[in-house]
């Protein structure tokens, strides 16, 4: 055989042995990075006027294209002396929300200005977003307390509720989506007091935005000081390399005497949000120690 015949016959093999050295050393494509769970992630703001009536409301839709994952307000200027009464995601059943409307009343005569800001957290279309509402009974109890779950097979991105028939003398005192640090919530439990006496019958809505599952979803809390300040306030923050898509609060040992003034999620028109911050007032003299705790829906970034 001719060395030029050889050197044909052994090309092949020595091609298989240079590939097969390669792989063994590592030197392969890697592995695309994981998609985002929830792509354009950013929050949305709308503020109402600014002035002394007793009731105003305000809603924040998302840009055209855009779906609503998660909610927030803030109350600017009253202090502790207004109620947000209504935090409504738009969207049903069958139909993903795309705007949430925000409610509040002065919870006593109050005389000067103040303003209401809602906040929209905002995707790209996210795979089977829907809003599901719970309504708990009609009466004139002090308390009453409502659970929103998503479907079988959904998980909860964000969180609403509403205030029926009470006009600013009812307080949400918990806010709390469940789940956990290493579980994806799929769930919202409301809970509300009378602030002061009411005789008429009233009732609360509890909203549970769910999507199918997404990557990295789960629940972080964080729980302010245990005193009895007039105001506490808490942040709770999404791990590294996470977002943030929806949040809640919840107050423990005021029952009913303490109002949330700021529920406030970070980012901006142009950044995704990734931290829930919850402020709380006592709305009368509470001389009883009590703690503030925020809750943040994280998925990954």
């Amino acid at each position: 055989m001719s060395a030029q015949a050889a050197a044909r016959r052994l090309r092949p093999h020595a091609f298989t042995l240079i590939l097969g050295v390669a792989v063994a050393a590592g030197v392969v494509v890697p592995a695309a990075p994981a998609s985002a769970a929830v792509p354009g992630l950013v929050r949305i703001a709308a503020t109402s006027a600014n002035d002394s009536t007793d009731f105003r409301s305000v809603t924040a839709t998302c840009p055209v294209g855009k779906v609503l994952t998660g909610t927030g307000y803030e109350l600017n200027g009253a202090t502790g002396e207004a109620v947000v009464d209504d935090l409504r995601p738009n969207g049903g059943p069958a139909a993903a929300p795309t705007a949430v409307t925000v409610g509040a009343y002065e919870a006593e005569a109050f005389a000067g200005n103040w303003s209401l800001t809602a906040y929209a957290i905002c995707a790209n279309p996210v795979a089977g977003l829907v809003r599901i509402a719970a309504t708990g009974v009609s009466d004139s109890a002090d308390f009453r307390s409502v659970t929103a779950t998503c479907p079988v097979g959904k998980v909860l991105t964000g969180t609403g509720y509403e205030l029926n028939g009470v006009m600013g003398e009812g307080v949400v005192d918990d806010f709390r989506p469940n789940g956990g640090p290493a579980a994806a919530p799929t769930s919202v439990f409301v809970g509300a007091y009378e602030a002061d006496a009411f005789a008429g019958n009233w009732s609360a809505t509890a909203y549970a935005i769910c999507a199918n599952p997404l990557a990295g979803l789960v629940r972080i809390s964080a729980v302010s000081p245990s005193d009895s300040n007039d105001f506490h306030s808490v942040a709770a923050a999404c791990p590294l390399g996470k977002v943030l898509t929806g949040a809640g609060y919840a107050l423990d040992g005021i029952m009913g005497e303490g109002v949330v003034d700021d529920f406030r999620p970070n980012g901006g028109p142009a950044v995704a949000p990734a931290t829930a911050t919850v402020g709380a007032y006592e709305e009368d003299t509470f001389t009883g120690n009590w703690t503030s705790t925020a809750y943040a829906i994280c998925a990954t970034a």
